[in-house]
């Protein structure tokens, strides 16, 4: 999408001049960024507010993101779960973060809808309340009832929301790339990296299709769960802009007075939802990233109901291990199992200091030694070892980021529903069962099978790739290409030894002439004034000769050093 430069250079403006109001003009010239864009640093409206200087620094960034619109916010409720790049102040702050909007027009989602199921609307669906039931910057949701008599829940997305937020991850993009190019935070985080994540992310959010698909696998993985569901989606009446899925009215599961009234026991329902939240992370390695209590509610059984399901995390087989052993290593206090858990994340670029590492570690276990469960906030704990990893040069990936604000905010619904039940708690035993799965006679058969098909692809692959090898040495179209490491410092360290040798062996030389002329003039002494005045002659000669050759012999070593 071509995007037209007076409008990137307005949006540029906008957003530099929020920052700057709310306080941030210091960090944007320390940055270098008035200068990238030209921009005199006593433009008007680039004075800070005097309401926000008495703001904490958490505050001031997230009034400005609320303030930029849909792809900031998204921007910073995903930087909410970096709790290894900023502190817990401000990670509260971020969480906060609230895109709720005014609702757009009727004849707005009219059209949107039309457009994109190619009917009108009437024909669709048998009711449609004009009023929704919940706006946000990037859809809004109607209550609506199909020809079938099903009521649904519509979600439909904002128009004209992709321009805007495509103009934003431009300006995200330029703005990354000058930070990784131009500053020296380049050394620290990786800009670029965490725009095209954020980019992946949003993109997936906007294309309702992708929820769709989520909704499903949760419905599927679910199935093994009594207790536990998502809606229904409706796919005949969806597409990339709109969402149609099962209507579920149900209690939101922070509304205390409302859940003791309908007799549910919430410490039962603490302890269901943080065993689904563990089974989701652990055994189906798909989980839902954003479980704040209005995206989850309860039926009047108790059934519990995932709600939103756009923004998911995905860990693989090896992540889930790995977490597994994590959890393990935790709850058993274990520093070292814990240690290698995240180097077998192989997200450490050294391992010479795995034993400072694990040292560091030790002392965060030691120091929950003496806490009961109940006074152990996960969040905190992971924060620790994050900001451990990070001072010992450990990259954190981002699913193991996202996890953790996860987790911190499952820890966060317990403790409104049953103080004195922890995370760490539910994740132990299921952590522990899903090791032992791992060593099972069955895993291992399934792995070894796994393991045969692999060799036979590549049993079968050998002959082809020496064919082709063979018809390449042929065809003399085949060469071989060596690197080795540090070769310049290596090639220095040779020319200095032959350096030397070459100077032993000129000396050696000089020395053995300069010694013959002198037995010489000693035998010839006797014979006549004139032989003796040539072998004098020859020795001085010989002596300025050799020392020519060793000043060019030192000069020679001195500049190859350099």
């Amino acid at each position: 999408m071509v995007i037209n430069g007076r409008v990137k250079i307005r949006r540029y403006r906008q957003i530099i001049t929020v920052f700057t109001r709310h306080g941030f003009g210091l960090i944007m010239d320390q940055l270098g960024i008035f200068n990238y864009l030209k921009l005199k640093k006593n433009t008007p409206n680039t004075h800070i507010d005097s309401d926000s200087r008495k703001l904490s620094t958490g505050i001031r960034l997230r009034l400005s993101l609320e303030e930029l619109g849909p792809a900031f916010i998204k921007l910073g409720q995903i930087l909410s779960t970096r709790s290894d790049m900023f502190p817990s102040d401000v990670i509260d702050e971020l969480k906060k973060l609230q895109d709720s909007v005014p609702p757009f027009s009727f004849p707005e989602v009219r059209a949107v809808i039309e457009n994109e199921l190619e009917d009108k609307l009437e024909n669709i669906y048998k009711e449609f309340d004009e009023k929704p039931v919940a706006a946000a910057s990037i859809s809004q949701v109607h209550r609506a009832r199909l020809n079938s008599g099903k009521t649904v829940a519509v979600k439909v997305q904002r128009p004209g929301i992709e321009t805007i937020i495509n103009l934003d991850l431009n300006i995200l993009k330029d703005l990354a790339y000058f930070i990784d190019h131009h500053t020296k935070y380049r050394k620290t985080y990786d800009c670029s990296g965490m725009v095209n994540e954020f980019e992946n992310t949003i993109r997936n959010e906007l294309d309702f299709t992708k929820e769709a698909e989520n909704a499903d696998t949760f419905k599927k993985n679910f199935s093994q769960d009594k207790g536990i569901t998502v809606p229904e989606v409706k796919w005949l009446y969806t597409s990339k802009s709109i969402l149609t899925m099962e209507y579920i009215e149900g209690i939101r599961v922070d509304d205390h007075s409302s859940l003791l009234l309908a007799g549910i026991d919430q410490r039962l329902l603490a302890r269901e939802l943080a065993t689904s939240l563990c089974n989701q992370i652990l055994r189906d390695g798909f989980f839902h990233a954003d479980p704040h209590p209005g995206n989850i509610q309860v039926l009047a059984d108790g059934t519990i109901v995932f709600l939103d399901l756009g923004m998911v995390g995905c860990l693989n087989e090896l992540r889930k291990t790995m977490i597994s052993n994590f959890f393990v290593g935790v709850v058993s206090r274990d520093s070292r199992m814990v240690v290698k858990s995240i180097i077998d994340l192989e997200t450490m670029p050294s391992r010479r200091d795995i034993k400072k590492f694990e040292k560091d570690v030790d002392r965060i276990i030691e120091k929950y030694l003496t806490m009961s469960w109940n006074e152990i906030k996960i969040e905190e704990l992971l924060f620790e070892i994050f900001n451990i990893a990070f001072i010992n040069h450990i990259k954190i990936p981002r699913e193991f980021a996202l996890l953790a604000k996860t987790l911190g905010t499952l820890q966060g619904l317990l403790e409104k529903l049953a103080p004195d039940l922890n995370t760490l708690v539910v994740a132990k035993p299921i952590a522990k069962k899903l090791l032992k799965q791992s060593y099972s006679a069955e895993k291992i058969r399934n792995d070894i099978k796994k393991s045969l098909l692999n060799y036979k692809d590549l049993l079968n692959d050998v002959p082809s790739a020496i064919q082709n090898f063979l018809g390449k040495m042929e065809d003399q179209d085949y060469s071989v290409q060596f690197h080795i490491k540090d070769i310049e410092s290596i090639q220095s360290r040779f020319e200095r030894i032959f350096n030397r040798m070459s100077f032993s062996v000129v000396l050696l030389a000089v020395s053995i002439i300069i010694a013959g002329i002198i037995i010489g003039s000693s035998l010839s002494a006797g014979t006549g004034s004139d032989m003796y005045l040539l072998n004098v002659t020859v020795l001085k000669a010989g002596l300025v000769i050799a020392v020519i050759i060793i000043l060019g012999l030192v000069i020679s070593m001195f500049k190859s050093r350099r």
